[in-house]
């Protein structure tokens, strides 16, 4: 996978040119297990010298481990993520609903989070069927190629959903992906009149989803729960497994979670 570049100043202020060096690096060894100086080099388009100083850094600070001539991120990076998700009072009410879920549908239940103009997973739970994942705990995509993703664009202001996709754009991940403005705006009118979402093999043209948003009581998205399986199952299944009321019950579920949390 490509690592993009991160856009300095895209929020019209100043930015470190060394800790974007940096986090591009990062998220070029996140995408595989290991990788070598010239690798990433080529890959990123920066000098041996200017890699090898980032990774060195990094290494020294635990964040990088250096096996041979190859780098690895580092298990470090594990505790920064699980303090990061611990402060989200959603996680901790999701994980019995989502542990429910998956085990009805025999699918891949996940909690999806937007942030920064992408969602984030950052909760899954395998069903029994399960044996292989399309994405996993921490992936972070364009919200609007995934089920997840277009339940949480539906439901935001039309400024702030002007914003995530001018930014973010909306790049063709399969033949299946939405990429017309217009066509999205109508895909995300129909989530909002049926509060359901789906994903045809939009992020992978092999496997489908369905997703519901978590609102707040302000009626906006802060998370979504989806089922995603193979395409040719989930298909299948459509006329044995009510999904919708699955997933609508894990939804009940979760706000009363997040309500008991409030008191």
């Amino acid at each position: 996978m490509t690592t993009p570049n991160v856009p300095p100043g895209s929020d019209d202020q100043p930015t470190a040119t060394t800790s974007v060096t940096s986090v591009r690096v990062i998220e070029a060894l996140k995408d595989r297990h290991t990788a070598g100086i010239t690798q990433l080099a080529s890959e990123l388009e920066l000098s041996k010298g200017t890699v090898h100083k980032h990774l060195n850094t990094l290494r020294q600070l635990d964040y990088v481990v250096k096996d041979g001539h190859e780098y690895r991120l580092s298990v470090s990076f594990l505790g920064l993520g699980t303090s990061a998700r611990a402060q989200l009072p959603i996680y901790d009410a999701a994980l019995h609903p989502l542990e429910d879920l998956a085990s009805a549908t025999g699918e891949t239940a996940s909690l999806m989070i937007p942030e920064h103009g992408y969602g984030i997973y950052i909760a899954q739970e395998r069903g029994a069927r399960q044996d292989t994942n399309d994405v996993r705990v921490g992936d972070r995509l364009p919200m609007h190629a995934t089920a997840g993703g277009k339940a949480i664009l539906s439901y935001l202001p039309q400024d702030e959903r002007d914003m995530i996709l001018g930014r973010r754009g909306m790049p063709a991940l399969t033949e299946h992906t939405i990429t017309d403005r217009a066509e999205l705006e109508d895909e995300l009118q129909l989530v909002r009149d049926r509060r359901t979402a789906y994903d045809r093999g939009e992020h992978r043209s092999d496997r489908h989803c369905i997703a519901h948003p978590v609102m707040d009581n302000e009626e906006r998205a802060i998370a979504a729960v989806s089922v995603s399986g193979p395409a040719t199952r989930m298909k299948r299944k459509d006329a044995s497994t009510d999904f919708e009321s699955l997933v609508g019950s894990t939804i009940n579920s979760i706000r009363n979670r997040l309500s008991r949390l409030d008191e």
